[in-house]
């Protein structure tokens, strides 16, 4: 078994650097076309492998094939992950993502189950499966046939062969970019948790479990499903963006369920080896199963975000590089996942064990990620106020830049109006606020892990007054988009306030667009000054889930704008 795994991850991290650099020089359908070619001719190599029976044949064939689909899935990785952005829009990203993780699974777990299967007929199972290998990669082939061409993405590239400095290179230039290398350790990260789980399920059905080899089997099913499920579920809780916010509640249920699978699997009576039937009827082995159902499903719900942002983020000339990187590092991850699950099991260490401490060490990681990406952290927060706080409803949200500076000029009700613009943008809002409000407890901490820009009035601190505004145009002159509140602070009556003259300092220094929004009841919250102009005093005074929105309209040019013309569309939109 180590053997073959050996030999399966042993071409990531020999060709995965070449791999990526083919599939930014070369058109990716005829990349895509030439790998359904290689499988073919894998498959052939497989079946003869099948039919000889001459076991000193038979045997080195068949591992060769197992370092060949190693090859394979190398090279098969960047192209499928870089073709989807050529393709699809920023606001399909995740649905495709999600898509592809979850066909992936579902097809690992039917090869398992239907070779399985054909195995075990007498007399002719290995001549089926070479059949079945054969013919699927045949269908394959013809299927890719139909992909519609892509211009290559970089065709002037000189492609390096030596895998050890490319391999250095590729991690060097992934690394360029912070949030796209450490997004890329976190998919990682979810890869060495998964093996982990995956690795022990034999042993655990028949030590722990007392399943027999069908139990093994659910296991998988079991977790597989949870894995498509969770990647397609990202779909429906993005509202059409790529919602990191997803990443910390997946890492919150990978760790909760993890933990639960040792107490749940703690303490099970010795039996005989039960099959389908008898396991099913325990009830104790219902909740293992859903410990791993949930896991897995959240583990979908931490991946998929991740796999978007790298698409998103990485240059388009060098994006199958950065996922050959990541192949390289998913493949260490798995490697010394191995090493540790090994080391831990020969230190006496029970498999429930090693579960609980795979998700104790996996909240340790997710935390330490957050820190050093605060954007998850943040989007995480946004994405709770906007689904399990408020009903949170955007309309013209297609007015927010997807590239390029702008300023997003909102009416100011509650103090959590930046976390609910966070929410609605599909890019990093910075935003320029009220010294007072960092004040706050966790609000305060929450706007500075956000690098929110503290600004006084003039006549309190004229230093601070004009370092904000200095620190405003530079977001500006970045390319990056700034929140601004123009009444200067918060609405006393639920009335839209008169718009102080700052912005006009702002495009001064950085004529930009203007974007007007205006957030819709949230006057009377807990959030907003109601109670005699005190916030936060009656936490349920309006229930729970109530209907805010925010209405997003067309961008003003910095020429039209003035502070009155800009309350006027704001005040439109409420």
């Amino acid at each position: 078994g180590l053997v073959i795994g050996a030999l399966f991850i042993l071409p990531f991290l020999l060709f995965s650097a070449t791999s990526g650099q083919l599939t930014d020089k070369y058109p990716k359908t005829l990349m895509i076309r030439a790998v359904k070619n290689l499988e073919i001719a894998i498959m052939l190599l497989a079946a003869y492998g099948f039919f000889t029976r001459n076991v000193d044949v038979q045997i080195p064939v068949l591992l060769a094939c197992v370092f060949l689909m190693g090859l394979h899935s190398t090279l098969f990785g960047p192209v499928k992950f870089a073709y989807l952005p050529q393709v699809l829009s920023d606001a399909e990203l995740t649905g495709g993502n999600g898509m592809v993780e979850m066909g992936t699974f579902v097809a690992i777990l039917l090869g398992n189950i239907v070779g399985g299967l054909l195995v075990t007929i007498p007399q002719v199972g290995h001549t089926a499966v070479a059949i079945g290998c054969v013919a699927l990669a045949l269908v394959g082939r013809w299927l890719a046939q139909a992909i519609p061409p892509l211009p290559a993405t970089d065709p002037g590239l000189k492609i390096n062969w030596n895998p050890f400095t490319e391999t250095w290179r590729n991690l060097k230039l992934a690394n360029s970019n912070p949030v796209v290398f450490r997004s890329l350790l976190g998919i990682s990260w979810m890869w060495f948790f998964g093996a982990v789980f995956l690795s022990q399920f034999p042993s655990f059905a028949k030590e722990v479990l007392h399943g027999d080899e069908q139990v093994a089997t659910l296991l998988l099913v079991v977790f597989s499903i949870g894995i498509g499920t969770g990647s397609l579920l990202c779909e429906v809780l993005s509202r059409r963006h790529v919602e990191i916010g997803l990443v910390p509640l997946g890492a919150i249920g990978m760790s909760v369920f993890a933990i639960d699978l040792y107490f749940a699997a703690r303490g099970l009576p010795p039996s005989a080896l039960m099959g389908l039937a008898a396991f099913t009827a325990h009830a104790t082995h219902w909740r293992v199963m859903a410990d791993l159902a949930l896991l897995s499903l959240f583990s979908g719900l931490y991946s998929v975000p991740m796999y978007a942002l790298i698409q998103l983020r990485s240059q388009p000339t060098h994006r199958a590089r950065t996922i050959a990187a990541n192949n390289i590092l998913n493949a260490l991850f798995m490697i010394v996942s191995a090493l540790i699950a090994g080391a831990l099991l020969t230190s006496g260490f029970t498999i429930p064990q090693i579960f609980l401490f795979t998700g104790i060490a996996n909240a340790v990681v997710a935390f330490y990620i957050f820190m050093l990406v605060p954007e998850y952290l943040l989007r995480f927060v946004a994405w709770m106020l906007s689904h399990c706080v408020y009903r949170f409803k955007v309309t013209g949200d297609q007015h927010i830049p997807l590239t390029g500076a702008a300023i997003l000029a909102c009416n100011h009700v509650s103090f959590v109006d930046a976390v609910l613009l966070m929410a609605a943008s599909p890019r990093p809002i910075v935003f320029l606020m009220d010294h007072r409000i960092f004040q706050v407890p966790v609000l305060g901490w929450l706007f500075r892990l956000a690098k929110a820009i503290p600004i006084a009035p003039r006549a309190e601190d004229p230093a601070a007054y004009e370092a904000a505004f200095a620190a405003a145009a530079r977001v500006l002159q970045q390319g990056d988009l700034l929140g601004i509140f123009p009444e200067g602070g918060l609405t006393q009556d639920g009335t839209l306030q008169e718009f102080k003259g700052g912005i006009m300092k702002i495009l001064e220094a950085a004529p930009v667009p203007v974007i007007p929004m205006a957030l819709t009841n949230l006057w009377g919250s807990y959030f907003s000054r109601v109670e005699q102009g005190g916030a936060m005093v009656r936490p349920f005074r309006r229930g729970v889930l109530n209907r805010v929105g925010l209405n997003v309209g067309p961008a003003m040019a910095a020429g039209e704008v003035q502070p009155e013309a800009l309350r006027a569309r704001v005040a439109g939109l409420v």
